[in-house]
């Protein structure tokens, strides 16, 4: 029996709470103890709705799960603190994908099976994401889809060395670099040539973004690898980390990206038995339209609310503002 179900509805997608006021309807019917928290720190919340709004910083203690109202970005957002808390997350799409969703909001009478405890869980593996700068980590994250270190606004090629705790792997000249999870292989990756990965898979993958090479590949790693972006020396070309397309921070001459795996697992809900491959040939194959910077502009309006913020040094800077669609630079 559920203790405690967190509703998060973002208010962006979910126009007067519309859908979120329906979940819980359907919940109240069968029993289920809810609450309506909003999944933005220091967000208003939107009056006249008929709902009492909660803090979710407060209502997450006791919680036995959260249902996201929203897009991945809605998702991607909440998977941090659903993440350090053990709690998983059910995703009800209102966005234009929603890979990650479980439910569409025709679907809402599902919620009932929640109750009578007929659903499982997935798990999904996330990334812990540093900056080392003159020997000191100014700057740590976690990641459910990715890292992404790119070029700033200048059409430019950056210039990245790339290594394991076994040595170099390759040196990129171009656009940037993806290191992304399995979850995130359908996303941003998916757009630079990587590989497809089944989600609950453990492993790293490495895409360079509009390699200026014709031998770029995608590299994908085992789970254990410690993956390390250098950043070139001596060189002033703005440079930028983003991770699950949130702020972007910016990096400098010398800087050392490392991502490994994180400890913690992002839990998704699962109420269907629909496999991976089903999921690919409806959500992507078949007409799905995916947009991978849609994060990044949900990341732009609300991303850092309950992000990990950086130890010190560097600047945070809008991902809407420096994270253009990339297009083959020039060289110098």
């Amino acid at each position: 029996m559920l203790r405690k179900v967190i509703l998060c509805p973002n208010p962006y997608r979910d126009a007067q709470l519309r859908v979120a006021k329906e979940a819980k309807r359907v919940l109240d019917e069968v029993g289920c103890p809810n609450v309506v928290c909003l999944p933005f720190r220091n967000q208003e919340p939107p009056e006249g709705y008929g709902l009492n709004i909660e803090p979710l910083q407060q209502e997450i203690r006791g919680a036995d799960m959260i249902i996201a109202f929203g897009g991945d970005g809605t998702i991607l957002h909440l998977s941090k603190t659903a993440a350090h808390r053990d709690i998983p997350v059910l995703g009800v799409n209102l966005g234009s994908l929603g890979f990650m969703a479980e439910l569409e909001s025709k679907d809402l009478l599902r919620l009932r099976d929640l109750c009578d405890g007929k659903y499982e869980i997935e798990s999904h593996m996330m990334l812990d994401v540093s900056v080392q700068r003159d020997g000191r980590v100014i700057y740590s994250n976690l990641a459910l889809n990715e890292a992404l270190i790119a070029r700033g606004n200048i059409s430019r090629v950056i210039r990245l060395q790339i290594f394991t705790e076994q040595g170099k792997l390759v040196d990129v000249a171009g656009d940037g670099v993806i290191v992304a999870s399995p979850t995130g292989s359908t996303a941003y990756s998916l757009s630079a040539g990587g590989p497809v990965v089944e989600p609950t898979a453990r492993n790293f993958i490495v895409s360079p973004i509009c390699a200026h090479s014709v031998h770029a590949n995608a590299y994908v790693l085992s789970p254990e690898r410690v993956i390390t972006v250098q950043t070139e020396k001596n060189s002033y070309k703005p440079v930028l980390l983003s991770v699950d397309g949130g702020r972007a921070f910016s990096l400098r001459s010398g800087d050392s990206i490392e991502v490994r795996r994180s400890k913690f697992d992002t839990k998704l809900v699962r109420l269907s038995k629909r496999s991976f491959c089903e999921i690919l040939q409806k959500k992507m194959l078949m007409g799905g339209t995916s947009n991978p910077c849609d994060h990044c502009r949900f990341g732009d309006r609300n991303a850092g609310a309950v992000d990990r913020q950086p130890a010190q040094g560097g600047d945070l800077l809008h991902a809407g503002d420096h994270l253009p669609r990339y297009q083959a630079a020039p060289l110098n």
